[in-house]
């Protein structure tokens, strides 16, 4: 009985002490424990150097590419160390990409969620984390060819704290693991309760800002509060912890939703881009975005604050957002983003020039780019310069070669010159003059993803990539050729765009495009490449001839040559790569016609003489009625010149190099040996070249000659023609060298090689002639170019030019039909060729002639 007395005293003691503990209030909101996961989630509140720690990943968030993977999947980890310049220079990478170690390979915990335990310690074999700021994280699968990453594409991070200093994290709202820690949720309502829960490592003081103004406060190691979401636009949230002397902050963004204003755009402001008004000193941003629910401007003018006063306002069909400001000051330049639905910071996408924070470290230091805006934002940048200086144009006026008498010179920067910028560039036109060539084609050079590339990974398509130099030292280049009879003509790249592209990223949801006014969800034919253009769009119709007006008009270029032009279609041809596809892909399609006679249509309204040329290989009947309307086909002679230059002529019958093998009636079409996307004759002549005895052409003298044989194929045959840099000069190296699209060597010795100078002479001689004789504009020709001995005659008026030449490794008496028995003249020695009574000729290995009735005109 004492016992139960006992007990029941305890008991109503207990109970007043609970009734006691309800009516005292304490200084912070009462919040339950949030069970809600992120992205990534910690098995401890810190990530500490030298402690064992869970991380977990749940494959529904993020961009869920890995969403039901049932294979195995690895972690990828490197740091971020306090010298980094950016998010993206990960140092001491402890994993391998191409290889699977189980020392990496994360556990399986359900159908979504992976988890791996990690010592940072030991993992990253470093002892001391004096300078890690965090680590750097991704998963992929087995291969590697997908990846787990935030929603907004970019890597994962985790802080690494301290046991020596206070840290403080955020366990509520749920953050996504992004550099700079975003809510997990995209937007609020305003007036919405966001409930905030803090965690210190160190038992101290936390503090609660919103905006800059403290709202709660708590002593000990927690704090929670409910957060009244008031105002619109960003909210700034911040958390402080003082601990011991020592202060910890950590910083979180989140943006409320405010009302739209709807306005329609004045007459005068352009429907996309920027327009600037110097009258009335005002600058109006405009976007397209079809679908969304809010837009703001952010800038180096409200640093990159989105205020109320930067909402956009949206038109009345809710496709177009706009703004006009009127303090901008117009004596500098500024940088700018959109931020739209308070989630996604984007670029304008007809900025025309971006700053990349990730990549702009490797652009010449004395390029005068502004500062990027590390302290302020994230992410590429818009840039506005309403200082620049304009560039005043030498040549008012430039007479373009005749389209039959181009002889087009194509280059890509990177891999023609040592200093890879349009400076140098202009020193090299001298040596174009001297080779004779009329038009040179730069590979792309609009804004794409990284430095080091072809540039058909385009990102911005108004913004001139700044690896090569800025926008004046491209118009110095192009004026300079203007005043040497140069026309230039850019490398247009209109059926795709890469993943950094504002228009890609606008309606990027888990690493594919949803409701996109611009792309195709899955691309309509096989290989594509970045994100399919839907050119069935009026969006993108619009877009494209926004490109190409500003390229026409900005740099006064000649001429563009539209790659993968065969993929401007909506006739769903699939992605497989089989020749079935390809057949299908290429075969007749009057939609394609139409869009190219638009666009076409449209550039001749501004000029009559622009040069349009289409990487087509379409069937014939497509490519003729194109050829018609006034454009020239790209016509691949790669592989049966290659094959009769190494000897091998089976397989070797050039036939296409004539209008009547594609039923033109014109030669319409630029033919080449070499482009930028075939293996390099030289190469595989001298690697699997034939030989007879003695005779080799893999030997270089004999393969050099055998290019000058080629050469005078292709360069005396009617219609445009195209040489691929150095091929002048027999560059050997393969394109797969260091990765087909990657880095070659830059080859400009081999002018003192005497027997590549000779070649280089021989494409000058066959050049001026080409531009110097009207009979290689339309001639009529009749061919027999399928054997080994090939031959073709080109007529016009009272002249005929005979191109005649062995392609064999022995020699063969060849037998002259009667339309060859003539007097000729030998214009290679300059000497008389009378064959009219001759029966047959002996022709050596490799040996050619080039006879007319009259002797060739030449400048030289």
């Amino acid at each position: 009985m004492k016992t139960n007395k006992k007990l029941g005293y305890l008991l109503v003691m207990v109970l007043w002490i609970i009734a006691c503990k309800k009516d005292v209030k304490p200084d912070v909101d009462q919040i339950g424990e949030d069970t809600v996961l992120g992205l990534v989630s910690l098995s401890d509140d810190f990530l500490f150097w030298d402690e064992t720690t869970t991380l977990t990943f749940d494959l529904e968030k993020g961009n869920k590419e890995l969403l039901n993977h049932s294979g195995d999947l690895y972690l990828h980890a490197g740091l971020l160390l306090t010298g980094s310049r950016s998010e993206k220079e990960w140092k001491e990478v402890a994993t391998s990409w191409d290889s699977n170690l189980d020392s990496y390979k994360l556990k399986r915990e359900s159908d979504s969620k992976y988890s791996i335990a990690i010592h940072p310690a030991s993992f990253f074999k470093r002892t001391q984390p004096n300078d890690v700021t965090h680590i750097a994280f991704l998963v992929r699968n087995a291969d590697g060819s997908k990846v787990l990453r935030n929603a907004d594409g970019s890597d994962m991070y985790w802080p690494v704290s301290s046991k020596q200093r206070p840290d403080i994290t955020f366990k509520a709202p749920t953050v996504r693991p992004t550099f700079v820690p975003q809510s997990e949720k995209p937007s609020f309502a305003k007036g919405e309760e966001l409930p905030i829960r803090l965690k210190a490592s160190q038992s101290g003081t936390l503090t609660l800002f919103l905006n800059g103004q403290q709202v709660a406060t708590n002593q000990g190691y927690e704090l929670a509060h409910k957060l009244q979401l008031n105002g619109t636009g960003q909210q700034d949230i911040q958390a402080r912890i003082n601990a011991n002397g020592q202060r910890a902050i950590k910083k979180l963004t989140v943006f409320v939703e405010g009302d739209v204003e709807v306005a329609e755009l004045p007459e005068e402001i352009n429907k996309n881009g920027v327009t600037i008004n110097h009258d009335k000193h005002e600058v109006s941003f405009v976007l397209t975005a079809p679908d969304k629910s809010s837009v703001f401007l952010l800038g180096s003018f409200n640093d990159f604050q989105a205020t109320q006063d930067y909402a956009l306002k949206r038109t009345s069909d809710g496709n177009i957002w706009w703004i006009t400001l009127k303090d901008l000051n117009f004596q500098k330049s500024h940088t700018y983003q959109f931020l739209i639905d308070g989630q996604l910071k984007i670029a304008d996408p007809y900025a025309q020039l971006v700053l990349d924070p990730n990549h702009d470290g490797d652009v010449a230091p004395n390029s005068g780019l502004p500062d990027y805006p590390r302290e302020a934002t994230t992410g590429i940048v818009s840039v506005l310069a309403l200082n620049n200086t304009t560039y005043t144009w030498q040549t008012a006026t430039f007479n373009r070669p005749d389209i039959f008498d181009l002889v087009i010179y194509e280059l890509h920067i990177r891999d023609f010159l040592d200093q890879r910028n349009y400076k140098t560039l202009r020193d090299s036109i001298a040596y174009l003059k001297r080779l004779g060539v009329n038009a040179v084609e730069l590979m792309p050079v609009q804004e794409f993803e990284a430095n080091s590339s072809w540039g058909y990974n385009p990102s911005f398509h108004f913004a001139l990539d700044k690896y090569y130099g800025t926008t004046n030292e491209l118009k110095a280049f192009i004026d300079e050729c203007h005043q040497e009879g140069i026309a230039v003509i850019l490398d247009m790249v209109l059926n795709h765009a890469f993943g950094k592209s504002p228009m890609v990223r606008l309606y990027q949801q888990s690493g594919s495009l949803t409701n996109n006014p611009w792309f195709n969800i899955v691309p309509t034919h096989p290989y594509n490449v970045g994100y399919d253009f839907n050119h069935e769009s009026p969006l993108t119709q619009q877009f494209t001839k926004d490109v190409i007006a500003f390229w026409m008009e900005e740099f006064k270029v000649d001429g563009f040559r539209f790659d993968l032009s065969k993929g401007f279609t909506q006739k769903n041809s699939g992605t497989d790569e089989s020749d079935g596809a390809v057949q299908q892909w290429s075969a007749y399609d009057a939609s394609r016609i139409a869009l190219w006679k638009n666009y076409h249509n449209f550039i001749r309204e501004r000029d009559q003489d622009f040069y349009v040329i289409l990487e087509h290989f379409a069937e014939d009947s497509e490519e003729r009625e194109l050829a018609g309307e006034g454009m020239l086909l790209w016509n691949n002679l790669n592989h049966a010149f290659n094959e009769a230059t190494m000897g091998w002529n089976d397989n070797s019958d050039l036939k296409r190099l004539f209008a009547d093998a594609h039923g033109f009636e014109k030669a319409q079409f630029v033919s080449y040996m070499e482009s930028h996307d075939e293996e390099r004759l030289m190469y595989k002549n001298l690697q699997y070249g034939n030989t007879n005895g003695n005779y080799s052409t893999k030997v270089l003298t004999t393969a050099l000659e055998r290019m000058k044989q080629a050469a005078a194929f292709l360069l005396c045959s009617p219609g445009p023609k195209m040489i691929w840099q150095f091929g002048e000069l027999g560059y050997d190296i393969s394109i797969d060298e260091n990765g087909r699209t990657g880095e070659k060597p830059v080859k400009w010795d081999y002018l003192k090689d005497p027997r590549r100078y000779s070649l280089f002479a021989h494409y000058a001689k066959l050049i001026d002639w080409k531009r110097q004789n009207p009979i290689f504009r339309n001639g009529t020709v009749s061919h027999h170019v399928n054997g080994a001995v090939k031959y073709y005659v080109v007529k016009e008026a009272e002249q005929e030019v005979l191109v005649i030449g062995n392609f064999d490794v022995v020699a063969h008496d060849f037998t002259l039909p009667a339309n060859l028995k003539k007097n000729w003249y030998d214009n290679l020695p300059g000497v008389a060729c009378d064959w009219r009574t001759t029966g047959a000729i002996a022709l050596s290995p490799g040996q050619y002639y080039i006879l007319s009735i009259n002797k060739l005109n030449n400048k030289q």
